[in-house]
């Protein structure tokens, strides 16, 4: 009896931990909002073993797209306790298989900011809108395209408790002409000194722009980091196409763990 008794509680216990195996993995879902005219697709992470409700977090993907690159940041961030939601900011999940196409799609965003201010409100609205999420704590990381994107949203005065560009463009001459307020929340810039596309006299400018702001920020430069540091798939894009990119390992865990670091002081 005792036997069939340990082998019972044995089997329950390989039962409950399964069950806490399924709920502690990550959960994804597609939602479908319109903004600006145009359908747009994102793309939602969690993990249904966290309870309650937790910071919302958007991912801006780069000039490729919505490709499976941000769709993997937000679930490296769900990973780590937050609700995220890879942003489709060029609708209808569009992805550009080659610079030229990516170009386009990205100019055509730019070329109308009021129009890409739209497009990120319905984002952060419908991440708000989850279940999972505390709308009153929220933060926007973007990457490429996606860092202009999100510092951009910062300056105009978007409610978030921090921003993060990776590797992005610097809206320097936006803030020369246009803002006079500091930024709600932290502003968070990683950038390579090796790339030639984001140079660091911008950097520079930029950065004492955002002092005469007294804005929250701060700025962490890379010394061999070229474009797209972070992404894994960026060396080979910068073979294909002749273009200078290029993953770097060191730099990428490097900005991960201050971001996390930022987060969790942005939440507490």
């Amino acid at each position: 009896m005792k036997t069939l008794s340990f082998l019972i509680c044995f089997l329950c216990l390989q039962s409950v931990q399964s069950v806490q195996s399924v709920q502690a993995e990550v959960v994804t879902s597609e939602v479908h909002y319109q903004a600006d005219g145009v359908t747009m697709e994102g793309y939602v992470a969690w993990d249904d073993a966290v309870e309650g409700k937790r910071p919302g977090i958007l991912v801006v993907h780069e000039w490729w797209g919505q490709t499976d690159y941000p769709r993997k940041r937000a679930e490296m961030l769900a990973e780590l306790g937050y609700t995220a939601m890879a942003v489709d900011m060029y609708g209808q999940g569009k992805e550009a298989d080659h610079p030229k196409d990516a170009q386009t799609f990205m100019n055509e965003v730019l070329a109308n900011l009021p129009g890409a201010q739209l497009r990120f409100e319905a984002a952060l609205d419908t991440l708000k809108s989850q279940p999972t999420v505390d709308p009153e704590r929220t933060a926007a990381i973007g990457y490429c395209f996606g860092g202009y994107v999100v510092l951009h949203m910062a300056l105009v005065g978007e409610d978030l408790d921090l921003v993060a560009s990776f590797h992005g463009s610097l809206p320097s001459q936006f803030v020369r002409e246009s803002v006079d307020t500091a930024p709600k929340g932290m502003l968070a810039i990683y950038t390579g000194a090796a790339d030639p596309m984001i140079p660091q006299s911008d950097v520079e400018t930029f950065e004492n722009e955002l002092k005469e702001l007294n804005a929250n920020y701060q700025v962490k430069v890379y010394p061999d980091a070229q474009h797209s540091f972070t992404n894994p798939a960026a060396t080979d894009k910068g073979e294909e196409f002749k273009m200078p990119l290029a993953y770097d390992a060191e730099a990428d865990a490097s900005s991960w763990q201050d971001l996390q670091n930022l987060l969790k002081a942005a939440f507490e």
